[in-house]
């Protein structure tokens, strides 16, 4: 089975990480879908698509999930039908989740230098203490950066949310795997913790926000 990995963040959060190396065969066996998903599915162009599609299904059937307890709202953000948060990801080969009782996101992005063209739709303060004089450390800070706005996007989930001009990433070292991001819009004026780490040729980074109960 290739769970990747299952930490328990604290007692309200767990994270879940898969590694697609099973056949289309194996993951359609295993996992039981809503009929609206069968049809979502065979609507995916790539089998990758499909794999990651299942193997979030999968992480959830572990800590006791199925697809029949995940709903989307309007603006497409994922819930759980006994009230608990959950985020999901998928980036080539992996797929990944995080379930809580309270405000969380997720995001998990390759680490490829194509970033750096296109930073600068995404980030402004943050430029400050970026270094891009040694490439590969820059290459993983601006991953870092894009995955935590991403993950708090997801978080907050409002239309109008601007990655550049209204979420922004505070100074933070890519050795100490954490660090705070802010969010000024409409009512919101608010600091979330975020962690990341690196899996593989991979960033995965989540925050968390505020707790339900």
């Amino acid at each position: 089975m290739p769970l990747y990995k299952s930490v328990k963040i604290n007692n309200d959060t767990q994270l879940l990480v898969w590694k697609n190396t099973e056949s289309m065969e194996e993951l359609s066996e295993a996992v039981r879908l809503k009929d609206v998903c069968v049809l979502k599915m065979s609507k995916m162009k790539s089998e990758s698509h499909r794999k990651a599609f299942l193997g979030v299904r999968m992480l959830m059937q572990l800590v006791g999930y199925s697809d029949f307890d995940l709903f989307y709202d309007a603006d497409g953000k994922p819930h759980l039908k006994d009230g608990k948060h959950i985020s999901i990801t998928h980036s080539y080969t992996f797929s990944a989740i995080i379930i809580s009782n309270q405000e969380i996101g997720i995001d998990m992005e390759m680490q490829r230098e194509k970033v750096i063209t296109i930073a600068d739709k995404f980030i402004e303060p943050e430029f400050a203490y970026l270094d891009p004089t040694h490439l590969a450390d820059y290459t993983k800070m601006l991953i870092v950066v894009w995955g935590v706005k991403e993950a708090v996007y997801k978080m907050i989930s409002r239309s109008g949310l601007s990655f550049k001009q209204n979420i922004e990433v505070y100074p933070f070292k890519a050795a100490d795997a954490t660090g705070m991001a802010a969010v000024k819009f409409e009512e919101i004026d608010a600091q979330y913790p975020f962690y990341f780490e690196e899996i593989e040729d991979f960033i995965l980074v989540y925050c968390l926000g505020n707790k339900n109960f």
